[in-house]
């Protein structure tokens, strides 16, 4: 049986003052474009948000008009970023200015395209560059089993949840990209996902292992059909318990719980699982090569990051073949 959704108040949200800003119309016409240019839906929304930001900040600063918009009125946008201080008082991070700036240069790019503006403001704007970091804390096999076995599996939502975590962790994919799978994306005989528009856009096929292929079995068969509506047939693969697909704020909720219960120290959610596959699989001898495909990244660098992460066989082969590794002695030492 369905639960019955709680009506929750509806929380005021302020009026927002710039919404009759001018700016919004050539903003939109962007965001429509870049659906219709071929590029993912979740790249307009984001390039929607960011344009909102600083039409909003513009309209602050009595800036009506494409043409008001300069290089100087950029840096100056720039710079308010980088001095911004969130709720908490700690500053924008260094991604979220980048965030922000990329989809204004695109836009400004595609003004001077469409002949709205003559000069390209943004052509000088410089965006910094993010470093790549290492994920600051990688879970061991260890300690991803201790995480995978928190559902309860003896209720319907803890099947379905160990169907989540056993499927993030075995195929690496993205919060986003599990939220978006469809029943005819899984062929269980054959062991694989059909991921739809990953990141940029992509589409690609990867395996699933044989105990995550069995979990998902085990939703389809005994969870799925309580919680999917009447006379529904196809649709997304994992439901809520309101017979809902999840959204991805409410997944990496559920995975953070889990985590939180295995008393792990983990920042994020879903992604911990995504580090974890790509590193155990390094550590075991995969190509880096076959590790690419399974993200879905399109720069081999990025896949590279995690050859730094595996640092346990490189602690073995150091223990196994350095002169001073296991407590051997040195000859000057047995001297």
């Amino acid at each position: 049986m369905l639960r019955q959704r709680r009506i929750t108040p509806v929380r005021q949200v302020p009026e927002d003052p710039s919404r009759a800003s001018p700016l919004h119309v050539p903003a939109e016409a962007f965001a429509a474009w870049t659906v219709a240019s071929g590029l993912a839906e979740q790249t307009a929304l984001i390039r929607r948000a960011a344009l909102g930001h600083f039409i909003r900040w513009c309209h602050g600063h009595s800036i009506e008009s494409l043409e008001a918009i300069t290089s100087l009125v950029l840096e100056d946008y720039q710079s308010d970023l980088s001095q911004r201080r969130k709720a908490n008082g700690s500053p924008l991070a260094l991604s979220t200015q980048v965030a922000r700036l990329y989809p204004l240069k695109a836009f400004c790019k595609w003004l001077v395209r469409t002949r709205r503006i003559a000069i390209n403001p943004a052509a000088e704007l410089a965006v910094p560059s993010i470093p790549r970091r290492l994920p600051g804390r990688v879970m061991t096999p260890r300690e991803t089993e201790q995480v995978l076995a928190q559902p309860d599996v003896g209720t319907p939502a803890g099947v379905r949840d160990r169907a989540i975590l056993e499927l993030l962790y075995s195929t690496g994919i993205r919060r986003m990209e599990l939220v978006r799978i469809e029943l005819r994306d899984v062929l269980l005989d054959r062991g694989t996902l059909f991921v739809r528009r990953g990141k940029g856009g992509r589409d690609r096929v990867v395996p699933i292992g044989s105990r995550a292929n069995r979990w998902v079995d085990q939703y389809l068969r005994d969870v799925r059909q309580r919680l999917v509506p009447e006379n529904q047939t196809g649709g997304i693969l994992f439901l809520t318990d309101y017979g809902e697909p999840f959204r991805k704020n409410r997944l990496g909720d559920l995975v953070k719980r889990y985590i939180g219960k295995a008393r792990l120290p983990l920042p994020g959610a879903c992604h911990p699982f995504r580090h974890a596959c790509a590193t155990h699989m390094l550590e075991n001898g995969a190509d880096i090569r076959f590790i690419q495909a399974l993200l879905g990244h399109a720069d081999l660098s990025t896949t590279q990051i995690y050859t730094r992460v595996s640092i346990e066989k490189l602690r073995e082969v150091h223990a196994r073949t350095h002169p001073t590794g296991q407590g051997r002695r040195l000859p000057l030492e047995a001297a």
